[in-house]
């Protein structure tokens, strides 16, 4: 079923439509292999970028789409339908920019974002560190100061596209204990000391390279400093807002399409002389499946809407995050039993739905982690 969108401008609608041509064309066809084979589709990251929908929400100016939150990430969702991994990378590439579009200068805005937002090269966020996941202030990876710059040294954890992306926002010690002691540094991947691992063995996501990332004496040039000293961790927590989101985003286009698919096929199994859509066990199962995927689809929206009016928007970020991947998880079980024992083998997607599902309520702040800002908002 193609979700319908009526409340876009005639300009969302062709970009929604660019996005469904490019996710049925280009995405769709090649999943399965690539997820078996736990390869990385960067030459895909390159269609999406030359198309334009790497770098949707910021500013014309300097190479974006200047779309607004809320049309970006209905984009996002259309491809996660077709193929989450893919999505999760357009979501942490648009993490990995939001850095230097808010807090960078100008000269550094000139200068990089262009590259950056034209979707040649690819982009990774280094906050996650193998002792500190949700305490991030607990981070150690530390850059001393020197004459031309930084040298950094620690290692990261969890890093989605490390070993793969062009460039890395690095989150890092440059004073005492604690929050105030984080600064952020844009690093190329090519620099001598940048060190990736070997990826880890996922349970989903297999065609996503996650790794730990290791800075052996990493020298970073001055002008790579993002903000001022000492502002990195309110950089960070800035960006995850807008990451939690495409999050969000990311589980609706997986929960709508496990249950896209368990109603097709409900609606052609047949036992005891009827399709097993028409028992009220399933049909039921499948309403509480739609109408949670279209509450979740709502409170994403909602809290976009906030985020492109310039309102505050954490608690609802953290909402929409924790609702949505919940809602994820729940669809795409439900989805598995809808298929009995058809669900648990890979020759239907919904097991790898549900696999893929897990992943989405711990990254961007674990659903745990949800809970606490959200309570702390009350």
């Amino acid at each position: 079923m193609t979700v319908q969108r009526p409340f876009l401008t005639e300009e969302g609608q062709a970009l929604i439509g660019l996005a469904r041509e490019i996710a049925d064309g280009e995405l769709a066809p090649r999943v399965d292999e690539f997820e078996a084979e736990r390869r990385f589709p960067r030459e895909l990251f390159r269609v999406l970028g030359r198309a334009g929908l790497l770098g949707l929400p910021y500013a014309e100016e300097h190479g974006g789409g200047g779309v607004p939150y809320e049309l970006y990430l209905q984009v996002l969702e259309e491809v996660a339908a077709r193929w989450l991994a893919v999505a999760e990378g357009m979501s942490v590439h648009t993490l990995s920019c939001y850095p230097l579009a808010a807090h960078g200068t100008d000269v550094q805005r000139k200068r990089l974002l262009p590259d950056m937002l034209g979707g040649e090269l690819l982009g990774a966020y280094c906050l996650s560190e193998p002792h500190s996941g949700s305490d991030a202030a607990a981070l150690k990876t530390r850059a001393e100061a020197c004459p031309d710059g930084y040298v950094v040294r620690g290692t990261k954890a969890w890093i989605t596209h490390a070993g793969q992306a062009d460039f890395y926002n690095v989150f890092v010690r440059t004073g005492g204990p604690g929050a105030a002691g984080i600064s952020c540094l844009l690093i190329d991947a090519q620099t001598p000391g940048v060190v990736p691992q070997g990826p880890e063995k996922t349970m989903g996501l297999r065609s996503s390279t996650v790794a730990q990332l290791v800075f052996d004496g990493a020298a970073v040039p001055a002008d790579r400093l993002v903000g001022d000293e000492g502002a990195g961790f309110r950089i960070a927590l800035s960006a995850l807002d807008g990451g939690r989101l495409g999050i969000a985003a990311c589980a609706v286009g997986l929960a709508q399409a496990a249950l896209d698919y368990a109603a097709a096929y409900a609606k052609e199994r047949e036992q005891f002389g009827r399709p097993i859509a028409e028992f009220q066990g399933v049909g039921f199962m499948l309403a509480d499946m739609a109408t949670q995927v279209a509450a979740a689809r709502a409170l994403y929206l909602s809290a976009a809407r906030l985020r492109d009016a310039g309102l505050p928007h954490t608690a609802e970020a953290a909402k929409a995050k924790l609702f949505c991947t919940d809602t994820a998880m729940k669809v795409t079980t439900d989805a598995v039993q809808v298929l009995g024992g058809a669900g648990y083998v890979s020759d239907h997607p919904v097991e790898r739905y549900m696999r893929e599902a897990k992943v989405l309520q711990i990254f961007e702040g674990t659903n745990q982690i949800q809970r606490v800002v959200i309570s702390r908002s009350l």
